[in-house]
């Protein structure tokens, strides 16, 4: 029987291989440019992340001593008949309740076919949350009678500091909080922004998700960021019966406006 082997037609002559080295050097060469572009892609994008939480810190900073705070007295007159802890309860559903609008509306923005602007969204749901929060922090302050000493921005550096190390202050200790935006104090700002953005990728889940998974993160991070900062504040608490009369907080000069929050912010 003769052996299968096609038959070599004279027309078509028998195809040259190429040698094995060569095509492993041309596989090399390709699999080092995609490597190389992975490297340059990886890092443009990284120095674009480093630019947006750079941003946003200096957003933040600057927002700070915009933060209308109400002092004691304004408090204590809004909300009568109530004492410390039941006056900081109410602070802090209130400001829950605030992240919680901004986590929802954001989220809802993310579902949509083509979100509008997200990046920007979510710049704004950052920054806004962080506004709800230092002025939670700093009314906290207001109600355990443990006001920090100082201008309107000193006293907003100081609870920029405690927002960051999400830790109370104590004013009998200086080296609690920083009196001047040093590096330490913007990497640990960018490290609590960059906490935040990754909490808030669920936020991009689409089918109706986004906007209950926003309200319930920030909702609970908020109530929990409060639980930590109140623990300290409650072992450095003046009575206020015990409180020397403290002068009116000062106004900012152009107040953040937070609008469609509830009214205990």
């Amino acid at each position: 029987m003769a052996p299968l082997e096609p038959a070599v037609r004279a027309d078509h002559p028998a195809p040259v291989r190429q040698p094995a080295p060569v095509a492993r050097r041309r596989a090399a060469v390709v699999r080092d440019k995609a490597r190389d572009l992975a490297r340059e892609g990886a890092r443009r994008g990284g120095s674009h992340a480093r630019a947006g939480l750079a941003y946003l810190t200096d957003r933040i900073i600057e927002i700070a001593p915009r933060v209308p705070v109400r002092d004691l007295a304004t408090l204590r007159a809004q909300f009568p008949g109530l004492g410390p802890e039941e006056l900081a309860d109410k602070l802090v559903a209130g400001a829950a309740a605030g992240t919680s609008t901004v986590g929802a509306g954001i989220g809802a923005a993310a579902m949509l076919p083509v979100p509008p602007a997200l990046p920007t969204e979510l710049a704004a749901e950052i920054t806004g949350v962080a506004a709800i929060e230092l002025k939670l922090i700093a009314e906290l302050h207001e109600v355990y009678g443990v006001r920090p000493p100082g201008n309107l921005k000193t006293r907003s550096t100081a609870y920029l500091s405690s927002w960051s190390q999400e830790r109370g202050i104590d004013v009998m200790k200086p080296s609690t909080y920083d009196a001047a935006l040093g590096g330490r104090m913007k990497r640990e700002l960018r490290q609590q922004v960059m906490k935040r953005v990754v909490r808030n990728l669920p936020n991009l889940m689409p089918f109706m998700v986004g906007a209950a998974v926003g309200a319930v993160m920030n909702r609970r991070d908020t109530k929990r960021l409060a639980a930590r900062i109140r623990a300290d504040l409650r072992e450095i608490q003046v009575p206020w019966e015990k409180l020397e009369e403290l002068p009116p907080l000062e106004k900012p000069a152009e107040p953040l406006r937070l609008r469609d929050l509830p009214e205990e912010l």
